[in-house]
């Protein structure tokens, strides 16, 4: 890549819709994988696609969020730079497929994500756990907090919202670290909706509770997806606290290597993204947030959510291209 300008201004507005862009193409690189039952391989198409298509866009960026360490993803790996190499320094993050199981499996919710902001917006989260908890927009700042027990968060949250315990619905990762969570939020009355995987769309979910009937979020999942899911909420509105968890020395070491200090930390939202950014996300199988893409003789049809935080606008967006455009 050759680099020849290093301070252009980050025009948000004329990057969006190139952003969009690499999130359908990826979408549409994983869509004959739907259901297939390999994961690894519609992970693969998806990056590829990816990776192409940010290296088509007039910027010179590096991948903060991604695929993994450099000697472990021979693409799109963290610290891997994209682009032209002309135009603005920018950050990206990405999950070129998220959701890989659920879209092998045909199951509801896969996405694919990225969002981008200016050099030095987005926080450089190691890959390891991070706990979790976000709300939709239209509560006081600290209303809830990782402090809190999962019956205090409930209790605070329907308080706020002027309801019953009851009327609220958490969205969590089932998995069996989480039984003691699901154990207490149930005691309190609130509805569990469980998801096997993809956590961004998860605490996207908190953002839209109108369509979604999610209203908050909580558990433990991957780091990198949790400054994604910051990224998209910098742009619908809503709260995320996020504290790095660590199982090993050699995850410690990571975070050191990521420059992080304050291994007991919590971050919010506008500290895992400090800038204004844009985000796009494609879906892959339906979901509350966005339909599948969808097969018809002859075509293929994607939708794309585009945001930009410095505006509050969201689009989503149709693209219905011909299959032979797609083999060609």
């Amino acid at each position: 890549m050759t680099s020849t300008t290093t301070d252009a201004p980050f025009h948000d507005r004329m990057l969006s819709l190139g952003l969009a862009r690499v999130a359908e193409q990826a979408a549409l690189a994983s869509a004959s994988l739907i259901g297939r039952g390999d994961e690894k391989a519609a992970d693969q198409a998806a990056v590829n696609a990816m990776r192409e298509q940010l290296n088509l866009l007039d910027i010179k960026g590096v991948v903060v969020i991604g695929e993994g360490e450099r000697d472990e993803a021979p693409m799109l790996y963290i610290g891997e730079e994209v682009g032209s190499g002309t135009g603005p320094g920018v950050d990206i993050a990405l999950d070129p497929l998220e959701g890989t199981t659920l879209t092998a499996k045909d199951m509801p919710n896969a996405l694919t994500v990225i969002a981008m902001g200016p050099r030095g917006s987005m926080l450089h989260a190691p890959d390891t756990y991070m706990d979790k908890l976000a709300i939709g927009p239209g509560y006081p700042e600290g209303v809830v907090s990782l402090d809190m027990s999962p019956r205090e968060r409930v209790e605070a949250l329907a308080a706020a919202k002027g309801c019953a315990p009851a009327d609220i619905t958490v969205c969590i990762l089932e998995r069996p670290r989480h039984d003691a969570m699901i154990a207490e939020v149930r005691e309190t009355g609130a509805a569990i909706r469980l998801i096997t995987d993809g956590d961004v769309a998860g605490v996207m979910h908190c953002a839209e509770s109108a369509i979604t009937g999610i209203d908050m979020y909580m558990g433990q999942g991957g780091a990198p997806e949790g400054v994604l899911a910051a990224a998209a909420l910098k742009c619908m509105g809503g709260q995320i606290f996020g504290r790095l968890l660590f199982r090993n020395e050699d995850e410690k070491g990571r975070a050191a290597k990521a420059g992080i200090t304050d291994l007991d930390r919590i971050y919010t939202r506008d500290e895992m993204v400090t800038q204004d950014v844009i985000f796009a996300a494609t879906g892959v199988t339906g979901g509350s947030l966005l339909p599948e893409i969808k097969r018809q003789p002859g075509w293929v049809e994607t939708t794309t959510l585009l945001m930009r935080s410095k505006t509050g606008s969201v689009r989503r967006m149709s693209y219905r291209t011909p299959v032979d455009a797609l083999e060609a």
